[in-house]
């Protein structure tokens, strides 16, 4: 990590238990064109959703135990809904999910000693799913895991000096660990997308957004995605966008960037970086997610938070949830959204399936659409005429 702070300039481009439940989804009234449900109404607190496909997975308070477990939920039938729950004395809490594995933090008190360590389960069978330990290293606190693939990422050690650490998980039984971000001052929160892993870094004194290529899981090359003032925190990843909430104007946004040439962004050139506003106004904009071309966040542009969404492809925003209470903390997987929901009282699991215009998606790429919006039209010409006959071929006689 070689970049100076004063280089930071904003350029602006247009032993566990296993316990078995089962209940009924309800479903619960309607914002816009979606039907909003809950995943499985309780009384108990539901918090920090995730979701991969069919699978949501969030942290619930158990009133009656008094402690953190783990709940997972198969909506591919929403009359005949499951939930399972992985959960012992302690708290467990922070899951995340992708296809048939989920991974958490884990509370373990082992031989006079505590501390969170990560632990994963397979649920391909959901009436015995396996359990493993991702990493457990005594007297040491491994925190808010991500998985994408056969690699999960952690932060991982102490306040004041944690580091990114993932792992290579292809046999759950022998999990090998490895080294990603371990500079001086905190690296937290990671996202992580095929071989692409991101994370909110203090590096500097205030909080930026870095990325880091693992393809060579003993060499990892990182890169700064977003370092100018103020903080960037809360990355998310999918294909080459990374989405973050940002505080440059003295609230929080939604930006994003393109890193789909990572080695020009090693150059630490602000230039090289195309970054843009997803949702920039006087309100709050926090919390984001993405997948695929939608980018999720919650909003409080209503004086309570909301859902909104953002498509890339049409470049329009639309709002997902509009019920006086609070919505937070939203997870996307396709089509369908999961959020924190106070409307009862309580946090709950809610959810929605999007579809219509909102959420429209390019089906072949064409030659004439010069700014990818999947219509040709005049803006497309006037990229093209705003650079007519120019040249960049080098040397400048091949031009002529």
């Amino acid at each position: 990590m070689a970049q100076s702070k004063a280089m930071k300039i904003r350029y602006f481009t247009t032993s566990i238990e296993v316990i078995v439940l089962v209940g009924i989804l309800v479903s619960v009234g309607q914002a816009g064109n979606w039907a909003e449900f809950a995943i499985w109404p309780a009384t108990d607190e539901q918090q920090a959703p995730d979701i991969w496909g069919n699978i949501v997975v969030w942290q619930q308070f158990v009133t009656e135990y008094g402690d953190y477990d783990i709940y997972i939920a198969d909506i591919n039938n929403p009359g005949e809904p499951a939930a399972f729950v992985i959960g012992d004395a302690n708290d467990q809490t922070n899951p995340a999910v992708y296809e048939d594995i989920v991974v958490w933090q884990d509370y373990v008190v082992w031989e006079g000693s505590a501390d969170w360590d990560i632990r994963a389960a397979d649920i391909n069978d959901l009436d015995e799913p396996q359990i493993f330990a991702i990493t457990d290293i005594a007297d040491n606190n491994e925190c808010n895991p991500a998985i994408h693939g056969n690699t999960v990422v952690w932060e991982d050690g102490q306040a004041g000096d944690l580091n990114i650490f993932g792992a290579d998980i292809t046999d759950l039984g022998n999990p090998a660990e490895f080294q990603i971000a371990a500079f001086e001052h905190d690296q937290q929160s990671p996202s992580i997308y095929r071989t692409t892993v991101v994370w909110q870094d203090n590096f500097f004194g205030d909080w930026d957004i870095y990325a880091a290529d693992i393809w060579q899981r003993n060499k990892p090359v990182d890169a700064a995605v977003s370092y100018i003032e103020k903080d960037q925190q809360s990355p998310a990843i999918w294909g080459n966008i990374v989405v973050w909430q940002d505080n440059f104007f003295g609230d929080w946004d939604i930006y994003a960037a393109d890193i789909s040439d990572f080695e020009m962004l090693r150059q630490a050139d602000p230039n090289n970086i195309i970054e843009f506003a997803v949702a920039a106004n006087e309100f709050s904009q926090t919390n984001p997610d993405i997948d695929g071309n939608i980018i999720v966040w919650q909003d409080n542009r209503n004086n309570n938070w909301d859902i909104f969404g953002y498509n890339l492809t049409t470049r329009k925003e639309f709002q997902i949830t509009d019920d006086s209470h609070d919505q937070t903390n939203p997870a996307i997987s396709g089509s369908v959204v999961v959020w924190q929901d106070n409307r009862n009282g309580n946090s709950e699991i809610y959810a929605a399936v999007l579809d219509g215009p909102e959420v429209a998606w390019c089906t072949s790429g064409m030659a004439g659409d010069i700014n990818r919006d999947c219509i040709i039209d005049f803006e497309d010409f006037a990229l093209m005429a705003s650079q007519w006959l120019e040249c960049y071929l080098e040397p400048a006689q091949a031009c002529r």
